[in-house]
């Protein structure tokens, strides 16, 4: 390059591949230059965007200064034009994304004035990535606006002349003049790769740099060469982005960048009809007598035969989309997995931990760039030209482009849940407590509809009139979903029936989901009354957990979509018993859906979930007698057992009070539920009980989005208090058998591992980390000597434990290849461990727990109102 010779290294402190950039050497020589270099480059590292590399530092050895910037894998925009054709619509996507770093950097007071083909690289996903970015003229000195240009390649690499060339067929005339320049240079280099991309050739071209040059201040584009079917927007944009005289050009890139989101956005396509030459006029004008007899021929003829009359457009059509195999749905547990635009043309799903747009006219789905950040929850704005959703990793509401590109935050993930974006600027949200509405603009939170305290509303909907509202709540004692509907002026809802989510359409029905089926009912808005029985339309309807909400979206117009497949059974397995050297010895090699399996401290039983028919329970199997005992016997969810020190109770989480609390209950079978612990708006799971059965540690989630970890007594009133609650997620609390170190697991390095820290004082010192290369799930052996873990790949980690005088950590060893997932545990002896085998079984569970199609239904209306009439 014009700057300096680029390799590739590796960074040994962060375990990274870089790419660094060593500067000439007369560079290091001129001390100015060198200090504004190094305020440029720090201003550009300030520079955060997906579509820009990053600089990550600017340093010196020997006397050789060098950048270390983000390794971009993929190809240059240049070698990519020369390879070959590239369609309209993949280079308007190209564009957008250029548009969006420079609107970035502009923003930041930042120009690039290099912008060439090279300089940009697209990764093996399409993702556009800028180099250099301001380098320029950080690289040229405070005397760089007194240059012929502000390029690097013209004013220092004056012996490359291929370099030179490339460089001066994207400057502006204002640059080529040596003249100061501003934004607006890059907007004309913009313009010049845009029509690079569409052509397949250089615009500006010559033989020597003076003839480039005056190329660039003299010639005009040969506009021929567009594309003849190009949109004229887009005609448009290049010329006014293609101005000699800068004051004509776009004053911003964000005009630019707009104007291709419209084109991309416009439903009849990128492409127009071709224009219609003189040429194919005077050809016209010979034939059009011709035309003409055919065309009244042809009248004649239709009239005679009487043709069928048109496609009805009220006709059902389902049609099915598959996955590809390299995709999968995802989306965690938060909520749903997909959604369809207002106008029915767009469907948006979660699958490999980020959103893919499908339209109607395209056979494929596309990723939508920018949400590779783990997204759930998709949800479209009323012009179907944005995405809501929630971002598992950073925790909060997000927004973004359909086409991709910068996502902005809309709010922490504490404000809101299940939102619908009812207007351009207004989102509906439920949440713990109350229904709030959101105006974007104005960045106020009215709360409309205020109830308990511990009272939920989700997926709320003001119903025609703006009288009322409708949205689902956990049902009474856990166990699944309700719907209600309340009145602004009155200060009780009415529940209406089992199930959820449901919203009303313009039908005058309400859909809703009970457990896998799609059902509906009649309801009249004005009176709050259901009209006639439910009934269910379609069985087979996606759900993840027996309360979980339906995988089902519906637009304004009927289009509908869905998920199809029976509730994701669990996958299955057997306990087994797994000695140091790998020998296994099952307990019961029945399959079942097992997790979290726990030993009794007198090694006599094992408690454990299990997911039967939807619904899981607790558990318990006598060793010794080879039976099960079901604990628990109702419809909400319970899990995370742990054992009291006498082995006489069972602790356990439990939805049966509409989300996670604690209780526990006689590990005999007698007596009753008995609720421990529960925290307002939160979630809780017990983790480690002390050896002692004093404390009792456990795994909290709140609005905030985080898991945080805390502890109460098993003594007194049990008041819960938050021992860790950090900007990252900190989950799985287990203490030491001594009671002096806590054992857990945070992603505060970006991944999973595992820590150590005293207890109780748990900020005096000798926090440390016990996982190298990511870790999870940690166990104490029995004595406290040794501390287990499972690593990435689900290998268990053996680490030697020394607390006397001060705490020491071995190095991580390999221990056994089985995983101990979904929660094992080591026997009181410390000599085996208890783990969750996975079996292959008979059923179809693979395509029961990991469904692969979207079912889509245009004009469903139709079919609605034909299976529940509404006269």
């Amino acid at each position: 390059g014009g700057m300096g010779e680029v390799y590739q290294a590796k960074d040994t402190k962060l375990g990274r591949d870089v790419a660094i950039k060593v500067l000439p050497e007369e560079f290091a020589k001129d001390a100015d230059r060198v200090a504004r270099f190094q305020r440029e480059a720090k201003l550009l590292a300030s520079l955060n965007h997906p579509s820009i590399a990053s600089i990550y530092g600017l340093e010196e050895s020997d006397g050789t200064n060098f950048l270390v910037m983000e390794l971009i894998e993929g190809q240059t925009l240049d070698d990519r034009i020369k390879s070959g054709p590239i369609t309209v619509e993949e280079a308007l996507k190209l564009a957008l994304q250029i548009a969006e770093a420079l609107e970035a950097a502009h923003e930041k007071g930042v120009i690039h004035r290099d912008l060439k083909p090279a300089n940009i690289k697209v990764t093996p996903d399409d993702k556009v990535k800028v180099l250099d970015f301001g380098l320029a003229k950080a690289f040229a000195g405070e005397q760089a606006d007194l240059n012929l240009s502000n390029s690097p390649t013209l004013s220092v690499a004056a012996t490359q002349q291929g370099v030179i060339l490339g460089t001066a067929a994207y400057m502006s005339p204002e640059q080529a003049r040596g003249k100061e320049v501003d934004k607006r240079a890059d907007i004309w280099a913009f313009g010049v790769v845009l029509f690079e991309i569409l052509t397949g050739k250089q615009v500006f071209t010559g033989d020597t740099v003076s003839d480039t040059l005056a190329s660039v201040l003299a010639r005009e584009p040969e506009w021929q060469s567009l594309p003849q079917n190009l949109h004229p927007r887009i005609r448009l944009l290049l010329e006014r982005c293609l101005k000699k005289d800068p004051r004509n050009r776009y004053g911003a890139i964000s005009d630019a960048r707009v104007d291709i989101q419209e084109v991309l956005a416009d439903p009849s396509g990128v492409s127009v009809r071709p224009v219609t030459t003189d040429a194919t006029q005077e050809k016209l004008r010979t034939i059009l007598p011709w035309v003409a007899a055919a065309i009244i021929v042809a009248g004649v003829a239709g009239w005679l035969l009487k043709p069928a009359p048109p496609h009805d457009p009220r006709q059902v059509h389902r049609y099915e989309y598959n996955l590809p195999e390299d995709q999968e749905f995802t989306g965690g547990n938060y909520g749903w997995r997909l959604t369809v635009s207002p106008d029915g043309t767009k469907i948006v799903y979660v699958a490999n931990e980020q959103l893919y747009l499908k339209n109607s006219d395209e056979l494929t789905a596309s990723p939508i760039r920018g949400t590779d950040e783990d997204p759930s929850a998709p949800f479209f704005s009323p012009d179907g030209q944005w995405l809501g959703y929630y971002s598992l990793r950073d925790a909060q509401w997000n927004k973004i482009s359909i086409y991709g590109g910068s996502s902005v935050k809309l709010c922490d993930a504490g404000n809101w849940a299940s939102p619908a974006w009812v207007a351009d600027d207004t989102i509906l949200s439920g949440n713990i407590g109350s229904i709030v509405r959101i105006s974007l603009s104005k960045e106020t939170t009215e709360e409309i509809l205020k109830g308990e305290e511990n009272e939920d509303f989700w997926w709320p909907q003001i119903l025609p009139g703006g009288k009322s509202i409708l949205y689902s709540q956990i049902a009474e004692g856990g166990g699944g979903y309700q719907v209600a509907v309340q009145s602004f002026e009155s200060e009780k809802p009415k529940v209406l029936f089992p199930g959820g989510p449901a919203r009303f359409l313009p039908t005058g029905h309400i859909v809703y989901g009970l457990e896998n089926t799609l059902t509906a009912i009649r309801f009249d808005p004005d009176t709050l009354q259901t009209i006639g029985g439910p009934v269910s339309l379609i069985e087979d309807v996606f759900r993840l957990y027996p309360d979980r909400p339906t995988h089902v979206a519906i637009s304004d117009t009927g289009t509908m979509v869905y998920i199809p497949g029976r509730m994701g059974t669990i996958v299955k397995g057997t306990i087994v018993w797994v000695d140091r050297e790998g020998r296994e010895e099952p307990i019961d090699e029945t399959p079942r859906a097992y997790d979290n399996p726990k030993i009794s401290p007198d090694g006599t039983r094992v408690a454990f979930g299990i997911t039967v028919d939807g619904n899981k329970d607790i558990w318990i199997y006598d060793l010794d007698r080879k039976t099960l005992l079901r604990l628990t016997r109702d419809k909400a969810i319970e899990g995370y057992p742990i054992w009291t020190p006498d082995s006489k109770r069972i602790i356990f989480s439990s939805e049966r009070e509409g989300r996670n609390r604690i209780f526990w209950k006689a590990a005999d079978g007698t007596g009753e539920v008995e609720q421990i612990a529960q925290m307002t708006d939160a979630w809780m799971w017990p983790m480690s009980l002390s050896k002692d059965g004093n404390t009792l540690f456990f795994g909290q989630w709140n609005s905030s989005g985080r898991n945080n970890i805390g502890m109460l007594s098993m003594e007194g009133d049990h008041t819960p208090k938050l021992l860790l609650q950090e900007e990252y997620n900190e989950s799985y609390p287990q203490i030491s058998p001594i009671g002096r170190w806590l054992a857990y697991t945070s992603d505060e390095s970006g991944q999973n591992e595992v820590y150590i820290r005293p207890f109780p004082d748990l900020d005096s010192g000798g926090l440390k980390k016990v996982s190298t290369s990511g870790g999870y799930e940690p166990l104490w052996s029995p004595d406290g000597q040794e501390l287990f873990y499972l690593s990435p790949s689900d290998e268990i980690m053996a680490v030697s434990v020394e607390t006397n005088p001060i705490l020491k950590l071995g190095t991580p060893q390999h221990l056994l290849d089985i995983g101990m997932n979904l929660g094992g545990d080591i026997d009181p002896e410390g000599k085996r461990f208890l783990a969750i085998k996975k079996v292959e079984t008979k059923e179809d569970d693979s395509a029961q727990s990991r469904p692969r199609k979207i079912i889509i239904v245009t004009n469903w209306f139709e079919e609605l109102k034909d299976r529940v009439p509404v006269n």
